[in-house]
């Protein structure tokens, strides 16, 4: 990752919470720990941010904390063939007059292209696809309410008497943060309960992760492996993990980021 693009992420983070650490930003990031604390030292003497015992904090106190995990507009640039190959192979399991839920991220947003000549009924508590869906779509779209969280660009409500109560849905689409044996895996809190509450109103789940997901993650259980019904992912899923989505009774549908690819350069 380049260092203006490090730098910016640095600084995205710190207005997030009030302080952000070492540790955090190397996640962030997927940089180096000496690499990062060099950047802050270069922030701070540029006076763009102020540096502490393991991390930095911003010199004005955010007044809004915001959710753990990458920005939306850092995921958008990561493994992005193989996203787009995800959610087209998602999109293929919808039929014209079905009732989905697409959860916000980067993957689901990808959804929203093949979804342009498609009559859907759908619910979902990201600002980006709503917006990309009313203006380059007939499908019919319903958005949770709450919070706007800038740098995710989804909308989170606290409350259990929402609108979400009041949707069902065939099938929900949705990424995570990291798979394991444990199940999926989020960073916050606040996150993991809106996004229960979204599983609980449908009788499919659909899980969008791209095949670096294995590989990570978190404190936080969303659900369990066996509430899953299909993981959508790439060739790059390893025989291990495939045998542990397998063993949960979950199907698995490889998409073929090649021919993405392939279609992109001809």
């Amino acid at each position: 990752m380049h260092e203006k693009e490090r730098h910016r992420i640095i600084l995205s983070a710190v207005q997030e919470k009030p302080v952000v650490t070492v540790a955090e930003l190397v996640d962030l990031t997927e940089s180096s720990e000496a690499t990062i604390r060099r950047d802050i030292a270069a922030l701070h003497v540029a006076k763009r941010l102020r540096r502490v015992r393991g991390g930095a904090e911003a010199l004005s106190p955010p007044q809004f904390v915001g959710l753990a995990g990458r920005p939306f507009s850092v995921n958008q640039t990561m493994n992005a063939r193989q996203k787009q190959a995800i959610a087209k192979a998602a999109v293929a399991l919808c039929d014209d007059g079905d009732s989905v839920i697409i959860n916000g991220g980067t993957t689901t947003f990808q959804m929203v292209h093949h979804l342009a000549n498609r009559r859907l009924q759908v619910f979902t508590n990201s600002f980006p696809i709503a917006e990309h869906l009313l203006k380059h779509s007939k499908n019919t779209v319903m958005l949770s309410g709450g919070v706007i969280y800038r740098e995710q660009n989804v909308i989170l409500s606290p409350f259990e008497n929402d609108v979400t109560r009041n949707f069902w849905a065939k099938r929900m689409f949705m990424g995570a943060q990291g798979i394991g044996p444990l199940g999926l895996m989020e960073a916050d809190p606040l996150l993991i309960q809106a996004e229960q509450k979204l599983i609980d109103q449908a009788e499919e789940l659909v899980v969008l992760v791209d095949s670096s997901k294995f590989k990570q993650r978190s404190s936080l259980i969303l659900c369990g492996l066996k509430r899953i019904s299909t993981v959508i992912t790439d060739s790059g899923l390893q025989a291990s993990d495939a045998r542990m989505l397998e063993e949960a009774g979950v199907s698995v549908i490889i998409a073929d980021a090649q021919a993405m690819e392939e279609t992109g350069s001809g």
